[in-house]
């Protein structure tokens, strides 16, 4: 496959160009630090959703302490130091790739309600624009989203500044299309909670 330089959504429309991170290798911390990735919702791990959900991807790399077990072919890769924050986790696992891709998705692994159409919406949505994030009904931008690979390039900060850096700081400089989610598709499992909710519904 080319490296798809100058290409940008067109070759992603032939169905190539399209990588994608997920990011796995949060604290936990309001669910006893146990590992997200391993939570289990309908039988099916968090970890197993968001796989589901980028289908379509050519290649993942999933940012987490340990790697595990997974249904599809997949590179796991933690930052260094750990728990570095959303920045370096996708920082990271964009390093990782062994592909260069005109399109990059991104979602974190505790969302188990997206799915591969979310992601074909939001990969519609980023034409034209420097990519695109799907917005919850509070209108809050949440951590799925896709980017243009080049100009996310642009925009990032050497080693020494991606630990605790703030995904809104990193993403400012860029012009990100808004994708209202659908259902609950915005919905995150940041407790046990949440977790007890999206089982009931």
């Amino acid at each position: 496959m080319g490296e798809g330089r100058g290409g940008g959504m067109a070759e992603d429309d032939r169905g190539g160009g399209f990588c994608a991170v997920v990011l796995a290798g949060g604290t936990a911390a309001r669910l006893g630090g146990v590992d997200k990735a391993a939570i289990e919702l309908g039988g099916r791990t968090l970890l197993a959703l968001a796989l589901d959900a980028l289908v379509d991807a050519d290649e993942v790399v999933v940012v987490a302490p340990e790697p595990v077990p997974t249904s599809r072919p997949v590179t796991f890769v933690c930052e260094d130091p750990p728990r570095g924050g959303p920045v370096a986790g996708l920082l990271t696992g964009v390093d990782a790739l062994l592909r260069r891709p005109s399109l990059l998705g991104v979602l974190a692994v505790d969302m188990p309600r997206t799915t591969p159409r979310t992601f074909r919406r939001l990969r519609s949505a980023a034409a034209g624009h420097d990519g695109a994030f799907l917005h919850g009904p509070d209108g809050r931008r949440q951590l799925a989203g896709v980017l243009d690979a080049a100009r996310l390039a642009s925009v990032t900060p050497g080693l020494e500044g991606r630990h605790g850096m703030a995904l809104h700081r990193l993403l400012a400089p860029l012009l990100l299309a808004e994708v209202a989610a659908e259902g609950d598709e915005a919905s995150d499992v940041d407790s046990w909670a949440d977790l007890r909710d999206l089982a009931e519904q």
